[in-house]
């Protein structure tokens, strides 16, 4: 079955010194739109009581001088992302982090910072035969009609750079760099009909149920830690905004992401070697409510903390784009009652969970993991949805559920296929 997938390269640019300069003043421009989007959504929210989305944001600024310093399509996704960017915070509004803040200026002592650069189909040109990406400038920063930017790109020697549909221009901060977007078509089989539910959570970030009766958990320590040593080096800085706490910053960012890809990484690998045609996740939305009450519920400081800043949707997207190239099939389930059901009996009662990972059924006496209880609830509402016959020759003691392979992240061990971390198997100690 052919299917198309997206994938996004990094380009180096080889004449870096001769477009910097050009690249520079289309990410000032950017920043200077995006503040001046954010003002006008300042000014009509204290006037209205609302935040207007993009649609009607763009129709209003699309005749301001500032508009015209970048391609149109380019300043139509600087007011994208501001009106993205409102979207999430007004969700953990929602769900009750009362320490979330709007989108800022992008501003620092009277500067403006380089902002990232979007360029959509009419922005650009790819040149394959010479490795050339031509950008285009906004009508305001040409100096002639036909005046455009021509970065020279290097990437690396398997990437095949074809049927590009994106290019952003990035400052890493020590140069620009171009992240391409290209559209592959592959061909993809699902590996069998076996199933897996997904628990994401805090302590643990993924709990894992198969069809087969297997359990695995990936905790989130290596995640935590890094949250932490970063929250308290950026807190030393003299400045939110100074050199060295953008760079702290951005390498969490970056450490982040890589858990966040090797985790999935690791998952879809296990659903191929176990014949897994179809991967349910649970649905976050509303977990923050309290089932009586409606109200948002106190999970702690460190929790709040941890459940607001994890990117549980960024984990969804990156396993759902992994899996569509093999094949799988990833939906989400509603999780609402999976932590507090037996997936043995059914019975439903919050005091099964005598403590953080541990679940103890007074109907049953069923002894499990609570984040593999949970996992597994996940996974037989994807069966119940869709009518799948569970294996009757399957293993589903007790014994995996009560002690699931614990996958460990070692930041100091290489994975061959990236070169940075890697997950290990390590015996559970978790409480049965």
């Amino acid at each position: 079955m052919a299917i198309q997938v997206t994938r996004t390269y990094v380009a180096s640019i080889r004449n870096q010194q001769q477009v910097k300069g050009d690249l520079d003043s289309l990410g000032f421009a950017a920043s200077k739109l995006w503040n001046i989007a954010r003002w006008t959504i300042e000014r009509i929210w204290s006037e209205t009581g609302t935040i207007p989305e993009d649609g009607p944001l763009k129709a209003y600024l699309k005749n301001h001088e500032r508009y015209a310093d970048l391609n149109s399509q380019s300043s139509q996704r600087v007011i994208e992302e501001l009106a993205e960017a409102f979207r999430g915070w007004y969700a953990k509004r929602r769900n009750g982090d009362d320490r979330a803040n709007p989108p800022k200026y992008r501003k620092h002592n009277g500067d403006h910072p380089r902002s990232t650069v979007t360029f959509k189909e009419d922005g650009f040109k790819h040149d394959s035969h010479n490795n050339w990406i031509r950008l285009s400038k906004g009508r305001n920063l040409k100096n002639h009609w036909s005046d455009f930017i021509l970065c020279d790109i290097e990437t690396r020697p398997d990437v095949v750079v074809e049927n590009v549909r994106q290019v952003r221009a990035v400052w890493n901060g020590d140069e620009w760099e171009l992240h391409i977007v290209c559209k592959h078509e592959i061909e993809a089989e699902s590996p069998g009909d076996e199933t897996v539910g997904i628990d994401l959570g805090i302590s643990n970030f993924a709990a894992i149920a198969y069809s087969t009766g297997d359990h695995e958990l990936y905790p989130g320590n290596a995640l935590k830690t890094d949250e932490r040593y970063f929250a308290k080096e950026i807190a030393k800085c003299n400045s939110s905004r100074s050199n060295k706490a953008l760079r702290l910053r951005r390498k969490r960012s970056e450490r982040r992401s890589h858990y966040m890809h090797a985790v999935t990484r690791h998952i879809v690998t296990e659903c191929v070697e176990r014949d897994v045609g179809t991967v349910a996740v649970g649905d976050l939305e509303g977990i923050r409510e309290d089932d009586e009450t409606v109200e948002a519920q106190n999970w702690g400081d460190r929790g709040n903390e941890g459940l607001h800043r994890w990117a549980f949707d960024r984990f969804t997207n990156l396993l759902t784009y992994k899996a569509k190239a093999e094949g799988i099939t990833v939906v989400t389930v509603s999780e609402r009652d999976t932590s507090k059901t037996c997936s043995w009996c059914g019975q439903k009662r919050k005091a099964n969970r005598v403590e953080r990972g541990l679940y103890v059924c007074r109907g049953c006496d069923a002894v499990m993991n609570a984040d593999s209880n949970g996992a597994e609830n996940i996974r037989r509402r994807l069966d119940q949805a869709e009518k799948v016959t569970l294996n009757p020759s399957a293993d589903r003691s007790s014994g995996r559920v009560a002690r699931p392979v614990v996958n460990l992240f070692r930041r100091g061990e290489r994975d061959p296929s990236c070169g940075q971390g890697m997950f290990a198997e390590q015996a559970s100690i978790c409480k049965p």
